[in-house]
This record gives C-alpha cells, structure tokens and sequence, in this order.
C-alpha cells in the first residue's frame, strides 16, 4: 500500500487543517487590503477578480475533477502508463489552451475596464492576471494527480505556502504603491497573487518530482501520441465540468458588469455602485463562504473515494459517503449561519471596522446554508459519471441568476438588495436540483430523520445565541468578551454534534486506529 495514500477522513481532515489556515491567512490579508485601501480599492480588486475566475474554468478546462477521478480508478488497477498518459495529456492540453487566453485577454481588457466594467481603473489588476493563468494551469494539473493518489499533503503544504507568500507580498506591495492611486494599489494586490501562486507551484513540482512516481519527461511525445482514448476519457467528464464551471464563472464575470448597468439604470453613481459592490463581494460574501474551506475538503477527499469504490460497484459504500459528506458538510455550515445571522454586526465591526454590510449578511446567512451541502452533492454527480447533470442544473440556477440580478438591480426599490437576492436564489436552486438528481441517478436521498436532526441543530443553535447574545449584550463591543462569547457557543455546539450524531465515535475511532497503522 502507497505509505503517502490517506483515508477519506485522514485526506478531508489534512485539507481543513490546511484550509483553516490559508482562510485565517487570508482574512488577514483581506482586514490589511479592507483597511489599506479602502471600499473603492477593494471594490477595484473584486471587480477584476470574476475575469480571473473564468480565465481558471476556461484554461483548466474542468480536468482537476476528471483527473482525479481517472487517476484514481487507475491506481486501483495499479496502472501506472494509464496515469502518465493522464498527467501529459492534461499539461498540453491546459497549456495550451492558457497560452491562447492570455494573448486574447491583454487584446480585450481596456474593452472589458472601459466599456463594460465602467471604470477604466480596472484595466490594472486585469492586467497583471495574465502571468497567473499559465502557473495556475500546471498546478492544477499536478492536484488533480495528487488528489487521484489520495494524497492530500502536497496540494495542502502548497495552499499554505501560497497565502504567507501572498500576504506577505500584498502589505508591501499595496502600501507601495497606494500613493500613485487605489487603481495602483489593487495592481499591487493582483501581482501578490502572482508570486504566491508561483512559489506554491514551486513546492509542488518538487512534491512531484521526489515521489518519481510518474517520469514526466521520459518518452513525453510517445505518452502523448498513444493518448487519445485518454483523452476521451478525461473529456467525458471534463466537458461536462468545464460547462459547469464556464456557466458558473462566466455569471460571475458577468456579474459586476450587469450590477453596474443596473445600478446605472437604478440612478446608483459610479463611485457609489463601486463601493456598494465592494461591500457585498469584499466584505459579506467572504464571511458567508468561510465554512466552504470544510466542504471544498470534504468534497476534494470524496471524488477519488466515491470513483474508487464506484470503480469496484460498492454502491452502498458510494450512499456511506455522500450521506457522511453532507452531515459533516452541514454541520461546519449550521454554527457558521447562526452567528453571522446572530452577531453580524460585531463580526463585521472587528474583521473590517465597518458594519455597512450587515444588511447583506442578515439578508443573506439564513439561505447560504445551502451553499454548504452543494459542494458534496456536486462532487458525488461527478464520480459518478453524471457530471452532466451537475452542468445543467448550473444553467438553469445561472440562468435564473442573471434574470433576477438585471430585474431588481435596476429597479430603484431594490438596487443592489436585487443583487443580493439573486445570489441567494441561485445557491437554493442549485442545490435542491442537485439533490433531485442524485436521487435519480443513483436513487439516494436524505431521510426524514436526517432532515429532522439538521432543523433540530439548527434551532436549537439558534436559540442558544440568541440567549448568549442576550448575556452579553452589553459587551458585544468589547473584544475580549465577544470572543469569549464564541467560545461558549463553539463548546456548547461540539455538544449539540455529539447528542445529534453529527460526529460519531466510529469515525472518530476509525480515524485514530487508521493513522496509527
């Protein structure tokens, strides 16, 4: 057995260490930008940030997911030239394709700042995200390898790594060149992201290259001249994923443009819409997608156990998985509703030292919860060959966005609450239809029991801070008190886990005798 493979629960709980860390990393660093450079540099930054986002689903071209899933059905059968042939293909094809976007993006971006995104300020930070693309490309590669492997550590030392380097990157590089301008300051902030991500690919070239357990370089063109049912197999579920990501990440390109037409015809100014968007995608967004580091875990280390034990047709172990997925993803998620829906204003006055995006949390926090079971639900379509499924139902929930967020935002009434609410329809929607689908596919569904048990620790978490909240409410603003109030709340809630069956002993028992072998 390969001493670097990990167990479902060992590769899930090594992600969340790894991802807890990079996500405190990086609402610090959030916190220095915030403060640095104000509303309308961050909302300069987040506005070139969806470009990026389809510049990965464009150039990645969905592999990551097909990689893992066809590595690890490989290295069941112990196929190490069906691996390489994997791992060549997928470096060509998204270098190739990272190379094209790059020279089309450079043509395109004073376009997309002037025109479109309406302020030509942007064409900074758009600019600088042409180097990332092709470093981004080879890295995604060598995770979807490791992830196949069932080997989490290196894709999570390099998260790590990434975030100190980009931290420590962006304090220097935003107050260097905040003088010349805020447009200035979010270059600085993009270029941070530039050097972290080229260390942290770094590391993981030498990750891959000391485990030698796949020679790149040896008959490079002969792997990729024998590759094309490879290919055919990588596509069959890259396609798919890619359609899904492109729809996905394309809404989200498209987001800040339609805002600002729509604010624009709301009768919202510029500098006004620039700010009121940086205080919904820079401030709240990034507090209610915290609890998605343990699901992205959970549903990293899930893909290669579900293609392993779906490769071997244990269905029922496949049903085992999905349904401890959701529990465990649900469980991350209910404490992290809660206390943004409780103590949103606090929270938002010590990360930021402004609670002008509390309107958006209050709004927003209670729907989310269903962002958090998604990310399972998505990933288990995928390993089982129904990444087509997942694509659709991401069409209709963008589609539905895109009606949504142009209907409201332009309305006066609602302006950028239209917004918001678009994106708390486009989470539900999207969720509930991947829940229809894996029951069609392979017939699994939640239980009325376990429906009953999410509400029951939802609630009564509810009620506990609202009671907390209540004890304390006249210390809510004092810092040592606050987080002595979180604290009662976590200790409170591992016990509410532990009575509702969200954490079991097997599991825990299983993961302890598993890392002492």
């Amino acid at each position: 057995m390969d001493v670097t493979k990990q167990t479902f629960l060992q590769g899930a709980l090594i992600l969340i260490a790894a991802s807890l860390i990079t996500r405190f990393l990086g609402f610090v660093n959030r916190i220095v930008v915030a403060r640095v450079m104000g509303e309308e540099g961050v909302g300069l930054y987040m506005m070139a940030m969806p470009t990026l986002f389809l510049a990965i689903a464009i150039t990645q071209f969905g592999l990551p997911i097909a990689i893992s899933k066809r590595v690890a059905e490989a290295d069941v059968r112990g196929d190490t030239v069906q691996i390489k042939k994997i791992v060549v293909v997928s470096l060509s094809i998204t270098l190739s394709i990272s190379i094209v976007f790059v020279g089309f993006l450079y043509f395109i971006a004073p376009f997309l700042a002037d025109k479109l995104l309406k302020d030509a300020r942007v064409i900074y930070p758009l600019f600088a995200i042409g180097p990332i693309i092709p470093i981004l490309a080879v890295a995604a590669v060598l995770r979807g390898y490791f992830q196949g492997k069932q080997n989490m550590k290196p894709q999570s030392f390099s998260q790590v790594i990434e975030q100190i380097v980009r931290i420590s990157c962006t304090v220097f590089l935003v107050k260097l060149l905040l003088p010349y301008g805020v447009e200035f300051a979010a270059l600085g902030a993009m270029i941070s992201v530039i050097i972290g991500e080229f260390i942290s690919l770094l590391y993981m070239l030498y990750q891959f290259k000391r485990k030698k357990t796949v020679k790149i370089r040896s008959q490079f063109l002969t792997a990729l001249k024998g590759g094309k049912e490879t290919l055919e197999q990588l596509f069959s579920i890259a396609l798919p994923a890619t359609g899904s990501r492109l729809i996905a990440s394309g809404t989200h390109f498209l987001e800040p443009i339609l805002t600002a037409q729509s604010l624009a015809l709301a009768g919202v100014g510029t500098a006004l819409a620039t700010r009121q968007y940086g205080e919904l995608t820079g401030y709240a967004l990034p507090l209610l997608f915290l609890p998605t580091f343990i699901t992205h875990s959970l549903a990293t280390a899930l893909l290669p156990s579900i293609s392993e034990a779906n490769e071997q047709n244990r269905h029922q172990f496949v049903h085992y998985r999905i349904h401890q997925a959701i529990r465990l993803s649900f469980a991350s998620g209910a404490i992290a509703t809660v206390t943004l829906t409780i103590f949103a204003g606090p929270i938002l006055h010590y990360m930021y030292g402004s609670e002008s995006a509390e309107r958006f949390i209050l709004l927003m926090a209670p729907f989310y919860i269903m962002m958090y079971i998604q990310m399972p639900l998505s990933t288990a379509l995928q390993a089982l060959d129904a990444a087509k499924s997942a694509m659709w139902n991401t069409v209709i929930g963008a589609g539905a966005k895109i009606v949504i967020l142009v209907s409201l935002g332009s309305n006066a009434k609602f302006g950028i609450i239209g917004i918001a609410i678009s994106l708390i329809v486009t989470v539900v929607l999207i969720t509930l239809l991947h829940l229809i689908s894996l029951a069609r596919v392979a017939g699994f569904k939640l239980s009325w029991k376990e429906l009953g048990r999410m509400f029951s620790l939802l609630g009564l978490t509810f009620v506990t801070a609202y009671m907390l909240k209540g004890i304390f409410a006249g210390s809510l603003y004092q810092l040592p008190s606050f987080l002595l109030l979180l604290l009662c709340l976590l200790i409170l809630y591992c016990l509410f886990l532990l009575c509702f069956g969200f954490i079991t002993k097997a599991e825990y028992e299983q993961f302890l005798s598993r890392k002492k072998r």
